[in-house]
């Protein structure tokens, strides 16, 4: 047990190589919000929320070396249920973001997609199962949320580690240092 406060992830900074690009995907794309922005040493940072709560959730800062490859393996927007994360996937492909790549991990619902600059992104949804991680298979957005519900159990249910997540989390809750 470590004796934190309770903590809770707020905020990511990512370096860009383009700031008006990525200003505008994640606003127009997204629907951040720029919250402040200006220069800061010999660049530029852009604060951007979806939450009044947050003063920021993302902060771009220019100064990513030219050439250089994304570092991030991935940024998880939680969304709520299937229905939201269609709409989230429609969104991307009436915006013309390309390299769609949905999966379900048996325990989430996922579609993964690039940013402009590469850094990959993903709208997901848990499912409402445990089952061991690493695991990646299609989703296939052509059938019907009752047909991809059938679909994913029928392929974690007979895994030794087939949970309810409400009963996966009551076990790990169990592990982990109260907070509060």
């Amino acid at each position: 047990m470590t004796g934190l406060p309770k903590f809770e992830i707020s905020h990511i900074g990512i370096y860009v190589f383009d700031m008006k690009k990525m200003v505008d995907f994640y606003t127009r794309v997204l629907g951040y919000t720029v919250t402040d922005g200006g220069a800061f040493g010999k660049g530029a940072m852009t604060f951007m929320s979806r939450d009044a709560r947050d003063h920021h959730q993302i902060a771009l800062g220019t100064g990513r070396p030219e050439g250089s490859p994304s570092t991030i393996n991935q940024i998880s927007f939680r969304v709520d249920g299937l229905p939201a994360l269609r709409q989230a996937r429609q969104k991307l492909i009436d915006e013309g973001v390309t390299n769609l790549d949905p999966a379900h991990h048996g325990n989430a619902w996922s579609v993964y997609f690039p940013d402009p600059e590469g850094n990959r992104l993903e709208f997901f949804t848990d499912t409402p199962w445990y089952v061991a991680q690493p695991r990646r298979e299609f989703l296939d957005f052509d059938l019907s949320d009752d047909e991809i519900h059938a679909r994913t159990k029928a392929s974690i249910e007979n895994d030794e580690s087939y949970a309810s997540f409400a009963d996966w989390r009551d076990k790990i809750s169990a592990d982990m240092e109260p907070v509060g």
